[in-house]
C-alpha cells in the first residue's frame, strides 16, 4: 500500500507530475466507480428505495439508463473502462489477469491526463480488488495510472467474523451474506474513502486533477451501519415475480456456473433478507456520493470539474432466480452511467440511447479537450450530453466466459434499440433473442420461432462483425471466471 501521511500527501500535489508531455485538460475530472451497483435507478429503481444523491447527480446531467458493460465481471470490466478496450482485445476474462500482460503499453484514461500535466489520485477501488480480502491493499492496481494512492481499511473489513452467510461452504465475497453493523457511516471503508477523497478536493493545489473514488459497495458482503436497513425495512422488501417455467427456453450455458439452483437453493426469507441488505448497502454508498457531492458545493468545483459515476456492470436481484452478476441478461450486462459536464451539457435528461462502457474513456478526452492517446473502438457521447434529440444508432456488445466442461465457452450479446440476441460457443451452446419493446424482462426466448430467422440472421452477422477483431486465446484461470 502507498498510503502516505496526508500533510506530505497534499505538498506532493502541487507539483508537477513527471512525464507531462502538454498543457493540463481544460477540465477535472471526478471519477466515481461503483462496486456492483445493479439497475436500481430510472424505471427499474424497486419501490420504496430512494437514492437522493445519485438523484442529485442525474439532476445536474445526463443518466444513460442503457449503458451496457462489456463484461459483466469486475476485473475484465474494469480493464475495458480504463483502456477503452474490448476484452478481446485486452484478454481480460478472469479474476486475475492483469490487462499488462497482453497490452505492456496501453495509455490508460487516468494515465493520459497524467501524461498531460493533470494530478491523477485514486481512493479506493477503480481497478479490480477482490473484496473484501483486498481491502486496504492496491489490489490489482496499475501504477502508471496515478500519482498517489489512498486505501482506507474500515471496521467492516474487522468485523467479518459478524458477516450472516447462509451459504456457509461459499465464501463472503461469492454469497448471499450481509452484516447490519454498528457504528456509523465514517467508520466503514466507504465512508473513510469519501472522507479522504473530501481532503484532497480540499487540499488540491495542482491546477488540473483526475480524481478517481471507488466504494465497494454493495457488493457482497452487503455491510451497511444499521440505519441504512432501517431505511429499508424488511416489510417493504419484495421478490421479482419469476414464472415458473422461466428456464424452459434458456440455454443450459446462459445460466452461471457458480449458481447451480435457482436462488443458491435459499428460501424466500432468507432472499428478502438478502435484498434488504443490498439495498442498504445502496442506500450507505448512496450517502457517501452525497457527502462528495457537498464538498464540490463547498468548494465551489462544479464549473470546472466533469463527473462521471458508473457501476462496472449490472446486477442480479433473483430474476430468473439469478442473484449477483456473470451473465449476459440484461439485469447483469446493463449498468448506471451518469455523466454531469459543466458548460453546454444537458441537466437532468435521462437518455434512452444504447451506448457502451467503451464510450466513457472517448467521452471524457472530449469534453476536456484531449485527443485520444489512438484509436479506440468506442465513441464521444458529446452529441447526447448536448442534445436530448440526438440521432445516435447505438450498438452494445457484451460477452463472457464459461468455464465449460472441456474448454472454456465465449458467451456474446449484441443488444439495438429494441433487440437482444446472444449466442453462446458461437450458437454451438444456444441462442437467445429477446424483444425489448413487449418484453424487458427477457422472460421469452424469440431466437426459434421461424418468422424471426431472418432478424437472428442479421444480428449475428453484425454480432461476428463486431467479434471479427477478438485476439487469439489467452491463458484463462477457469477457478476464476
Amino acid at each position: 500500500m502507498r498510503t502516505l501521511p496526508f500533510l506530505t500527501f497534499l505538498a506532493l500535489l502541487g507539483a508537477t507530475p513527471a512525464g507531462a508531455d502538454g498543457p493540463p485538460p481544460a477540465l477535472n475530472v471526478l471519477f466515481i466507480a461503483i462496486d456492483d451497483l445493479g439497475n436500481v435507478l430510472g424505471r427499474t429503481r424497486p419501490p420504496g428505495l430512494t437514492t437522493p444523491n445519485f438523484d442529485r447527480l442525474a439532476a445536474r446531467g445526463v443518466f444513460f439508463e442503457r449503458a451496457y458493460c462489456q463484461i459483466p465481471l469486475c476485473n475484465p470490466s474494469r480493464a475495458s473502462v480504463l483502456t477503452g478496450l474490448r476484452p478481446d482485445t485486452t484478454t481480460v476474462f478472469d479474476l486475475d489477469r492483469h490487462f499488462r500482460s497482453q497490452l505492456p503499453d496501453v495509455v490508460t484514461l487516468p494515465q493520459w491526463f497524467r501524461q498531460h500535466g493533470a494530478a491523477t489520485l485514486r481512493v479506493g477501488k477503480i481497478y479490480h480488488y477482490d473484496v473484501p480480502a483486498g481491502i486496504g491493499t492496491d489490489g490489482l492496481d496499475d501504477p502508471p495510472s496515478w500519482d498517489r494512492t489512498i486505501n482506507p481499511k474500515g471496521r467492516d473489513v474487522a468485523e467479518e467474523k459478524l458477516i450472516i452467510n447462509p451459504t456457509p461452504t461459499r465464501p463472503i465475497s461469492a454469497a448471499l451474506s450481509w452484516l447490519a453493523a454498528e457504528g456509523t457511516d465514517e467508520e466503514q471503508t466507504d465512508g473513510m474513502i469519501a472522507t479522504e477523497a473530501i481532503r484532497v478536493l480540499e487540499g488540491m493545489k495542482a491546477p488540473r486533477f483526475f480524481l478517481g473514488v471507488g466504494f465497494f459497495r454493495p457488493h457482497t458482503p452487503y455491510v451497511a451501519p444499521k440505519r441504512h436497513f432501517a431505511a429499508n425495512p424488511l416489510d417493504r422488501i419484495s421478490l421479482p415475480d419469476v414464472p415458473a417455467d422461466d428456464r424452459n427456453d434458456i440455454p443450459a450455458a446462459a445460466i452461471p456456473h457458480n449458481i447451480p439452483l435457482p436462488n443458491y437453493g435459499l428460501p424466500a426469507p432468507t432472499l428478502r433478507a438478502a435484498l434488504q441488505a443490498y439495498r442498504a448497502s445502496v442506500s450507505f454508498v448512496d450517502a457517501q456520493l452525497g457527502r462528495l457531492l457537498d464538498a464540490l458545493d463547498r468548494l465551489h468545483l462544479w464549473e470546472s470539474t466533469l463527473v462521471v459515476a458508473w457501476s462496472d456492470h449490472g446486477y442480479h436481484l433473483g430474476e430468473h432466480g439469478l442473484w449477483q452478476k456473470r451473465t449476459l441478461f440484461d439485469e447483469s450486462a446493463r449498468a448506471p452511467l451518469l455523466i454531469a459536464w459543466p458548460g453546454a451539457g444537458l441537466r437532468g435528461h435521462t437518455s434512452q440511447a444504447v451506448v457502451e462502457f467503451i464510450d466513457i474513456f472517448p467521452t471524457v478526452a472530449d469534453l476536456t479537450g484531449l485527443a485520444l492517446p489512438s484509436p479506440r473502438p468506442g465513441r464521444s457521447l458529446r452529441p447526447l450530453l448536448t442534445h436530448a434529440n440526438a440521432p445516435w444508432d447505438g450498438t452494445a456488445f457484451t460477452q463472457i466466459l464459461r468455464p465449460g466442461s472441456a474448454q472454456p465457452v465465449m458467451g456474446r450479446a449484441i443488444t439495438t434499440a429494441r433487440w437482444r440476441y446472444l449466442e453462446w460457443d458461437e450458437g454451438r451452446a444456444g441462442r437467445e433473442l429477446y424483444d425489448h419493446e413487449h418484453d424487458p424482462r427477457e422472460i421469452t426466448n424469440l431466437a426459434g420461432e421461424p418468422r424471426q430467422a431472418g432478424r437472428v440472421a442479421e444480428l449475428r452477422r453484425r454480432l461476428e462483425a463486431a467479434a471479427s477483431g477478438r485476439s487469439p486465446a489467452t491463458p484463462v484461470n477457469r477457478a476464476r471466471l
